[in-house]
């Protein structure tokens, strides 16, 4: 395992003061960047450890914030906090853009190798940032199969990979079918996998507050979609000294 160095990030965001988690690989070199973007609940120690793992490999990784330090663990009011946001797509732009900032401030990351990578609410977030133009090298998305306005998606200028389960009543059949014509429509480099069994969420380890109707882990295929976003980084946005 290398060494890696870690440190909280306060930042600007939607009328809030953000604190994410900023993780950077041994070295010195510039290194290819990775926003991580938490479930609807929030930020937690699941992408922290993200962010670190993803520094182990050699990345400059940073899991931004999307309640303002706060972590939801009440369904009634991550659904409060939200359902506004999906519902607008500028905000989760604005969310974005600002995580973005926080990486254009670090001297090690290569803003011309950037990838985002979401689950659920952050997942929406990282499609918008394509769907607004950024350059990105690579979306990755879990449990966020979110569609966006008319026509947007034809900007989204690289590979899109969704993991979705197979038993997910929140991302179901006509959700998944909704968000693949969007992106045959617009011509995107796309994949969906489908996890069979899985519910919703079913790459968040268990947690000890009471959780939505349909959530629920499968480490087996949590494993297996962590090997996919890290194949789809290593085919993307290879790490090279």
């Amino acid at each position: 395992m290398t060494t890696i160095t870690t440190r909280t990030v306060e930042y600007q965001a939607d009328n809030l003061t953000m604190v994410g988690h900023l993780a950077l690989p041994a070295g010195a070199g510039r290194r290819p960047a990775v926003l991580i973007g938490p479930e609807g609940v929030g930020l937690s120690d699941v992408e922290r450890r993200r962010a670190e793992a993803l520094a182990e490999l050699g990345y400059v990784a940073f899991a931004f914030d999307l309640h303002g330090g706060r972590y939801l663990g009440d369904p009634d009011d991550m659904l409060a906090r939200c359902m506004p946001l999906l519902a607008d797509p500028e905000r989760l732009r604005g969310i974005g853009h600002a995580a973005l900032d926080v990486l254009r401030a670090e001297p090690r990351a290569d803003l011309d190798r950037t990838a985002a990578v979401g689950y659920g609410t952050g997942g929406a977030v990282a499609l918008e940032l394509g769907r607004a133009g950024v350059d990105l090298r690579a979306i990755a998305t879990v449990n966020a199969l979110t569609t966006g306005r008319p026509g947007e998606a034809a900007r989204i200028r690289c590979p899109v990979w969704a993991g979705v389960g197979s038993e997910d009543p929140i991302m179901p059949p006509a959700q998944r079918d909704a968000f693949t014509a969007e992106m045959e429509a617009a011509g995107v480099d796309w994949r969906l996998v489908v996890y069979g069994g899985a519910l919703h969420a079913f790459h968040h380890p268990p947690v000890d507050h009471t959780v939505r109707p349909g959530v629920g882990y499968h480490p087996r295929h949590a494993r297996r979609a962590w090997r996919d976003v890290v194949a789809l980084l290593a085919e993307c946005l290879p790490v090279t000294d």
